[in-house]
């Protein structure tokens, strides 16, 4: 009974080999939804009276990652710490006693963009007054005056590894290069310094020729970017629903041009939707364009002909300071909307349900994504208040469970029905000496499989496999299998790849059992 029942067994490995068998497929974890948790909010009021905020801005270098700062509808520039606990209970205004640190008036007007440089310690604030300003962070002080524009300066972009140059757009149409580093006059104690070159009507109406006086937005440029290979503007405009992109070493016209619509040149006036912000991922390739069609496309530097390679939609963009910004790693999309929350797109998937941000009472302006810390985002409104945010993917839960499965996968890698057969059938030849030194150093390129297991391990099963083989062969057969490849084979995964030893045989014979 004993032996039919051993024989049976093996009968069934026997034909498993052959045959194959059903393996269970290790455990699949789907992309699951985000999940945004809003930690504490501040208010934006200065004496009392509360103000709409227009930008909002971490700081860039990791040791200030806790840091940001907030440009409002008055003038002012607030900076938080994000670091404070704060109480679950507590007010904004409260939040805003405890985290705001520092506030002062930086323009007489209304501040629509501001940038960190040279490692936080310094500010660009770009305003209504058709100014720049580069305040030093440290000492409080405006350490020069950037003049040139006439009309409000919306955007701006430092050089992405040269903080003293930098361009900005602004509402008379024109989009201008700065550097830091040309002091042109003084006024008021103020170090003025003007543009060392301006591009005039980048973004005109198709039908501007015809109108004689034209509306600011007629021509205004929305948003500039400085992209990372540092030679090149990319520039968006209020009139259409173009990109244009130019060289900084001839600016004269642009040397690329990418829209949405095939030919925006032709296309009717009441068909183009002009583009409200821009942002560019880490590596430079990608771009976002926030359109006023309630679309954010996405483009690829490297295939501008192609036009946008994607586009996300499900957010409304009714106003001109709704913006768009690309997450640090490049894997997400968070935006503004009017309809009071903001939203959260992947990269690799944007006919998802995007992730929607719940908790402001009116439109979502600026956002932005701290650089350092991972997941945490910043949310101004026109409720005057700035949130933060925790966005977390529930795969990171699963981490553990995961991080074994392909480990796991390639203990029950079989071989193929044909290379097993192949394989027994050789075991059953008689081979010569040399025959057998060509198949085992074959076999040794093939193994490519690590060896899963501690040093303790492999002593242990060493010792216990031969020990075994002293039982059923003679001291000679050992030393002989102790030089075949199918020694370093400690694990079950040589179960399914058959030794190709000429005393072990079988599946019988590796397991070393008398039937």
């Amino acid at each position: 009974m004993e032996s039919s029942r051993s024989r049976s067994v093996f009968v069934d490995i026997g034909l498993r080999e052959l045959n194959g068998f059903r393996v269970r497929k290790r455990p699949f974890f789907p992309d699951s939804e985000l999940t945004c948790r809003e930690f504490t909010g501040v208010s934006v009021e200065h004496d009392g009276i509360r103000t709409p905020p227009l930008a909002v801005s971490f700081c860039k270098t990791s040791r200030n990652s806790q840091l940001f700062a907030v440009s409002d509808e008055d003038g002012h520039v607030s900076m938080f710490n994000s670091s404070k606990k704060f109480a679950s209970s507590a007010t904004h205004q409260e939040n805003t006693e405890k985290a705001r640190f520092r506030d002062w008036i930086a323009h007489y007007n209304a501040v629509f963009d501001i940038s960190w440089i040279k490692g936080d310690s310094c500010l660009l604030t770009a305003s209504g007054d058709q100014t720049i300003k580069v305040w030093d962070v440290e000492e409080n002080k405006c350490t020069g005056v950037l003049i040139g524009h006439t009309g409000t300066v919306k955007s701006m972009c430092p050089h992405p590894t040269n903080s003293d140059l930098l361009v900005s757009g602004s509402r008379d149409g024109c989009f201008a290069l700065w550097d830091l580093r040309c002091r042109s006059s003084s006024y008021k104690e103020e170090h003025c310094i003007n543009s060392t070159d301006m591009v005039k009507g980048a973004h005109l109406s198709p039908l501007s020729k015809r109108i004689r006086r034209r509306k600011a937005a007629s021509s205004s440029i929305t948003s500039v970017l400085y992209l990372k290979d540092e030679i090149t503007i990319a520039t968006a405009g209020a009139p259409d629903s173009a990109l244009k992109f130019w060289d900084t070493r001839k600016l004269k016209v642009p040397f690329a041009q990418a829209s949405p619509q095939s030919d925006p040149t032709h296309t009717k006036e009441k068909g183009l939707h002009g583009i409200v912000s821009l942002s560019q991922g880490s590596s430079g390739t990608l771009l976002t364009a926030s359109c006023k069609d309630n679309r954010i496309y996405l483009y690829n530097t490297l295939q501008l002909d192609k036009g946008p390679v994607q586009y996300f939609s499900g957010c409304r963009i009714d106003s001109f300071f709704v913006r768009t910004m690309i997450s640090p790693d490049g894997e997400y999309v968070l935006s503004g909307s009017s309809d009071g929350n903001a939203y959260i797109w992947q990269v690799n998937k944007p006919h998802v349900d995007p992730t929607l941000l719940k908790g402001h009472d009116f439109e979502v302006t600026a956002v932005d994504w701290s650089p350092s810390e991972i997941g945490k985002v910043a949310t101004a409104s026109d409720d005057f208040t700035v949130r933060l945010w925790n966005i977390e993917n529930n795969r990171c839960s699963n981490a553990n469970s995961t991080a074994s499965a392909p480990r796991v996968k390639r203990r029950v890698t079989a071989l193929s029905n044909s290379e097993a057969k192949e394989i027994l059938e050789m075991n059953r030849e008689a081979e010569s000496p040399q025959k057998h030194s060509l198949l085992s150093s074959s076999s040794d390129d093939n193994q490519s499989m690590p060896i899963i297991g501690t040093p303790e391990s492999k002593k242990k099963k060493t010792s216990s496999s031969s020990s075994l083989s002293s039982l059923s062969s003679s001291s000679e057969e050992d030393t002989i299998c102790e030089r075949t490849p199918e020694t370093t084979f400690n694990s079950p995964s040589s179960v399914l790849n058959p030794p190709s030893s000429v005393k072990r045989r079988t599946i019988r014979d590796y397991f070393l059992v008398t039937p």
